[in-house]
């Protein structure tokens, strides 16, 4: 494989860029954000846990460029998409990314290229609709002229214990060549592959791994709010159960989903499978107990608010963290947006601090929130909303400060006299 594009420099497609770079592989990074590609080719970085210097390395072997230019297809063996798969505003699966990186592709490809489709979606999505779309725009026949594989994306931001070297790589091919070939590609790169019988599963298999973190995070969030009526510490009784070596696997409470997947893809099969007339209750279960947590937030703000005898309206509200996940920039889909609204919809001015996130960049789902800046940490608030784990908020010193604090994440050692859970 001489040379690679990689469509979406994002949180998935600039890792598995840098991957290949770092093995040897010419890649190719495809953006329309023209200020990604200027960055990149800088041999700078605008993804806080990838270090520059790691770009700058890829950037000076040359072997990782990036562009705007989709004409540049033409030059490369394989394409590998990355792109977002969100909702729209009806809870239904939109692959127009997807569908129009194939669009943009199809009319550069040469005889024999792999394309593999990396977004999470629907069974289907890669034999059907991509394929259709490529196949639309060239002269080319899916599994005859070109190769078509569909390999989910496994990347977790910030973690350290995995990478995008070492987590299996599960991949299914249109037609056994294409399989084949998808093996060849990843194992350049990575340590293991699982080749399975066809996109398909793989995209089935992408789909089962995010349901499972989705139900098992709403029981545990079910299993909060019942316990706290029971006057019962919902985090001992997770910890006291994890001492159990079988049969039982840890998952902690929280404000609400966060992240491009658990809150997004149960709903992608949710979706599909109607097409079936099947309906996925337990799923579907899930998701509305999860989505209703910024709701149980609120009651407990409320109530930290009454019991200093004021109201959310009016109340001055420091928000912490931004970012979804504990130690990330990452801020996609984070209940601390929902959060936000929520509390000013009642009448709170609501200020944030996180160290990861200095600025609120533009999301489709919270335009208004854009721009608003990280501040400081003081006691001159009505209450402090900790909705973020981040290291640093473990370590503060709370312990002086004469206003409530509401933590949804049991994350503050050093805690006031006014401490609350949620």
């Amino acid at each position: 494989m001489k040379k690679i594009a990689i469509i979406g420099l994002g949180y998935v497609g600039l890792p598995l860029g840098l991957r290949f770079a770092e093995s040897n592989v010419s890649v190719l990074g495809l953006d329309v954000d023209q200020a990604k590609v200027d960055v990149i080719n800088a041999g700078e970085t605008y993804i806080r846990h990838i270090e520059a210097d790691t770009i700058t390395a890829a950037r000076n072997s040359g072997l990782l460029e990036a562009s705007t230019d989709f004409s540049r297809i033409a030059e490369v063996d394989a394409v590998l998409i990355c792109v977002p798969t969100p909702l729209n505003k009806y809870r239904e699966p939109d692959i127009s990314y997807v569908l129009k990186s194939g669009e943009a592709i199809a009319p550069y490809l040469k005889k024999g290229t792999l394309v593999v489709l990396e977004s999470t979606t629907y069974p289907g999505t890669t034999d059907t609709d991509l394929r259709k779309v490529i196949e639309a725009g060239c002269s080319l026949k899916a599994g005859v002229d070109f190769h078509l594989a569909f390999s989910p994306e496994r990347e977790d931001p910030g973690r350290k214990d995995h990478s995008v070297k070492t987590i299996p790589k599960v991949m299914g091919g249109l037609t056994p060549e294409c399989l084949e070939r998808c093996v060849e590609l990843y194992s350049l790169a990575l340590d293991a592959v699982h080749p399975v019988s066809s996109c398909r599963v793989a995209e089935a298999t992408k789909l089962t791994e995010n349901i499972f973190r989705s139900v098992n995070i709403a029981l545990v969030n079910e299993l909060k709010m019942v316990f706290h009526e029971m006057d019962i510490d919902v985090w001992d009784v997770v910890d006291a159960a994890a001492t159990k070596p079988f049969g039982y696997m840890p998952f902690y409470p929280g404000p609400g989903l966060g992240g491009h997947c658990i809150p997004i893809d149960p709903f992608y099969l949710t979706w599909k499978a109607r097409e079936y007339d099947q309906h996925t209750k337990f799923i579907e279960l899930a998701g509305e107990v999860n989505t209703a947590m910024p709701d149980y937030v609120m009651a407990r703000v409320a109530e930290a608010l009454n019991d200093d005898a004021k109201s959310i309206k009016g109340s001055k509200i420091l928000l912490l963290g931004m970012a979804y996940k504990p130690n990330v920039d990452d801020d996609r889909e984070s209940p601390s947006y929902v959060l936000t609204e929520k509390l000013e919809g009642k009448g709170a001015e609501v200020s944030y601090n996180d160290p990861y996130v200095p600025e609120i960049r533009m999301t489709r789902e919270h335009p208004q929130l854009a721009g608003r800046k990280s501040v400081e940490i003081t006691d001159d608030y009505d209450c402090i909303l900790l909705a973020t784990h981040h290291n640093e908020y473990k370590a503060f010193d709370f312990s002086g400060f004469k206003c409530p604090v509401v933590d949804t994440r049991n994350a503050i050692s050093k805690r006031p006299s006014k401490y609350y859970r949620a």
